[in-house]
């Protein structure tokens, strides 16, 4: 017992040396500095529908709800009534500059009546909505401020995978919480997030961290905290932040027009594998292989065809498809462009003029978001697009309409904005949702008092969502 006791202490020792050796990163001073830039970003939305009974008290982004909705369904014999609730969310934010410009997630704001922001000395100020970009997921607030504590910037493209990183939010509502870990890989691609090269962490990041800023060692933010990657709701080491250099292009132009412009070229694109490029005679699997080309686009206009493979964009080569969308979004439409492609066993050279991708409607500058003119909600309060090819690819299904958004009259509040509605069921018969008129179409028959079903696809999920009555 002894001789495993001395044991054991000489191994603490020896680690306790080798810890002091390396130089294990102390974050104290970088906390200190930059925590006052951070806040605690709260908002609130009135939900109005019919239903029965009271709502749960969890907000749809809390592990908890879909545990009540599963296990707790409403009570039969409980009366129907109208029904007005407030609900609310959680996330975070930090300053950018002194007059009050503050960044955080779209998702933080979307759709929010109020705007409340909460400064590390405990004031509070209603924020304005600058603009809000949901492809990238980032958003430009405002509060009437002055000389107040902003954050500096590094550069995302210094980072090395290895590198330790520091998260400063309010996971669950706890204001200026530190978590650190280092960076896990580079360039990630998500699932339908075309545009954003994630930065990679193992930073613990939880439900209200969204939208906080990640810091180098140098107390340089380098990105913002925006997704995980979670079976249970909860952190499990798989965190994912947005490089500050995306998000400072998107806040300028949030800044400058309140949208945001992106290019577009008009192709439908593949990754090339090892196979592929045998096939194709390239010396290694790189580039993205063209699909189709959309007529009259600006790939159709610079003489590219199926089957070309694009090698290298304004001189920037494409490891992989894709970073295709990522660096033809981040050209300015109307841009003359050099683009390398591989055909027939030799590559060539072409000049494509970028054209610009439509963008939805963003928030405007008083916090209101505009009223989209263009799309007008259906009979459930529903604001739905048909899917491109290529979303249709990803999302892996054949027809369905993707819900855009979801208007503050909606009767049947748990459908959200991402869920694809593929299929109606009405007195027990199914009908595959092909398209905006046809769905319409059919809603505008139903009586008030009908009940239908549909399914829903929700990531990987497919669930049957029942809707009690139209208005």
């Amino acid at each position: 017992m002894k001789r495993i006791f001395t044991v054991l202490f000489l191994l603490s020792f020896s680690f306790s040396g080798w810890a002091q050796n390396v130089g294990l990163p102390d974050f104290t001073e970088l906390v200190e500095k930059q925590g006052s830039a951070v806040v605690n970003i709260s908002t609130s939305q009135v939900v109005r529908g019919g239903g029965r009974g009271a709502p749960f008290p969890f907000d749809d982004d809390d592990p908890m709800s879909e545990f009540f909705r599963r296990f707790f369904p409403q009570m039969p014999g409980t009366p129907s009534v109208p029904r007005e609730f407030q609900t609310h969310s959680l996330g975070s934010g930090f300053i950018i500059s002194t007059d009050g410009y503050i960044l955080t997630n779209a998702h933080v704001i979307d759709s929010a009546d109020e705007i409340l922001v909460r400064l590390t000395d405990k004031r509070e100020f209603k924020a304005n909505v600058i603009g809000a970009d949901k492809r990238t997921d980032v958003a430009l607030i405002r509060i009437d401020a002055k000389n107040l504590p902003a954050v500096s910037f590094g550069d995302p493209n210094s980072l090395k995978v290895g590198e330790w990183v520091v998260a400063i939010g309010s996971p669950f509502g706890f204001d200026n919480s530190v978590t650190a870990g280092i960076v896990s890989a580079k360039g990630r691609s998500l699932p339908q997030e075309n545009y954003v090269p994630f930065i990679q962490t193992d930073v613990a990041v939880n439900p209200g961290n969204s939208g906080g800023p990640l810091f180098n060692l140098k107390g340089e933010v380098i990105g913002i905290n925006s997704q995980i990657y979670s079976r249970s709701g909860g952190f499990m080491g798989i965190s994912f932040a947005i490089p500050i250099d995306v998000a400072l292009d998107i806040q300028s132009q949030l800044r400058a027009k309140g949208k945001v412009t992106r290019g577009r070229i008009g192709v439908i694109i593949q990754e090339v594998s090892k196979d592929l490029a045998e096939t194709f005679g390239l010396p290694r699997a790189q580039g993205a292989i063209v699909n189709d080309v959309e007529k009259g686009s600006p790939a159709d206009k610079a003489g590219i065809e199926s089957g070309d493979v694009i090698l290298k964009f304004g001189g920037r080569p494409i490891g992989s498809s894709s970073d295709l969308p990522r660096i033809v979004a981040a050209t300015r439409p109307g841009t003359k462009v050099a683009v390398q492609i591989w055909r027939n066993g030799a590559t060539k050279e072409l000049t494509i003029v970028v054209g610009e991708i439509r963008e939805e409607k963003t928030a405007s500058t008083n916090g209101k978001k505009q009223r989209d003119v263009e799309q007008a909600s259906n009979r459930l309060g529903l604001v739905v697009s048909e899917p491109t090819v290529d979303q249709r690819r990803r999302l892996g299904i054949d027809s369905g309409l993707i819900i855009e958004s979801v208007r503050k009259n909606a009767t049947y509040a748990d459908l959200r904005p991402g869920d694809v509605i593929l299929t109606i069921i009405v007195r027990g018969e199914n009908t595959d949702i092909k398209n905006v008129e046809q769905f319409n179409r059919i809603l505008n028959k139903l009586d008030k008092s009908t009940n239908f079903t549909l399914l829903v696809k929700r990531g990987e999920m497919r669930h049957f969502i029942t809707i009690k009555g139209l208005p």
